[in-house]
């Protein structure tokens, strides 16, 4: 089950992922500098559901927006 700031950032990348599929988006240095996000965003590089271009910068990749899309069809 996601946290609500895993959720807030996937709801982040999917917006932008519909709109550039391959478009970064940087994330705010108080973000990044919080260990608990830093940690999220590893653990969700290691499955591959994130491309980080460099510290704070990323997006979703096709399997991370399909990660997502399923959990939207399965909340619903």
């Amino acid at each position: 089950m996601p946290t609500s700031m895993e959720s807030e950032l996937l709801t982040t990348l999917a917006t932008k992922y519909e709109k550039e599929p391959f478009g970064y988006i940087t994330l705010p240095k108080q973000t990044v500098d919080s260990a608990e996000v830093r940690l999220m965003i590893a653990d969700m590089r290691n499955q591959g559901f994130v491309d980080e271009q460099m510290r704070g910068v990323i997006r979703l990749t096709v399997r991370g927006y399909e990660q997502f899309r399923h959990r939207l069809l399965v909340s619903a």
